[in-house]
Parts: C-alpha cells; structure tokens; sequence
C-alpha cells in the first residue's frame, strides 16, 4: 500500500460516518468538512490496537480521533466498523512506516489526519 492508497481507505471509511450530531448541544454536521470546520482537534489520535502491538486483532479495539464540537463536548471520529479485510493492511501499513520513519504509532496517525483534514479542507 501507499501513503496515497491509505489515506484514500481512512478518507473514505470516515466520510461514511456522517451525518453526525453532537448529543450535548444537537448540532448536525453533514459532511466530515463540515465536521472539521466548525470542530477543532482534541489532543493525540488513539491507534488503540496498534499501540498494544495487535497488528492483527481479531476484535479490535480500534483508533479514535476526539475533536471538540463549539459547544465544548467532545466527539469523536473511530475505525469502529471496518471490516477486517480493510483493518489489517492499513495496519500492516503502519507497523512498516512506524518503523521507517521513526515514529510512534500515534505520531503517525496524528500525521495522517492532519494529512486528510488538510485534502478535505482544500477540496471545492
């Protein structure tokens, strides 16, 4: 896989949670650019899994973004739901780029969503 192809997959899976709404205030955001426009990054990315060293879980735990919504709740963005067939190669992905590039599993990841909100803010 490439750096490319990854983003695309992460892309692609997190567009697919939304809509989505804040349960504190009911804010509806539609699209995950709308998500990241009126939302602002909360602290590290959360590779769960990989943090553990379970480059292959069976039942994973999963990673999470947080995000804080206008109205100071924190929400949150997740791999919840993707299948295995697609976790595992993003994952395995991981294991060789931590290892290239000398980075953390959460250094990484953090690099990645700052990588796809920069592509989903520049989009028309």
């Amino acid at each position: 896989m490439t750096e490319e192809e990854v983003i695309k997959q992460m892309r692609e899976h997190i567009e697919g949670l939304f809509p989505k709404i804040c349960y504190n205030c009911k804010r509806q955001f539609a699209t995950l650019r709308e998500y990241l426009m009126t939302t602002e990054p909360a602290g590290s990315a959360v590779p769960y899994d990989a943090v553990l060293g379970d480059w292959l879980p069976k039942s994973p735990i999963g990673t999470v973004a947080y995000a804080n919504c206008r109205c100071g709740s924190t929400l949150s963005l997740s791999s919840k739901g993707m299948p295995l067939t697609q976790l595992w190669p993003l994952l395995n992905w991981a294991r060789t780029e931590t290892k290239r590039r000398g980075l953390t599993p959460p250094e990484l990841l953090n690099y990645l969503r700052e990588e796809i909100r920069k592509q989903v803010l520049s989009d028309p």
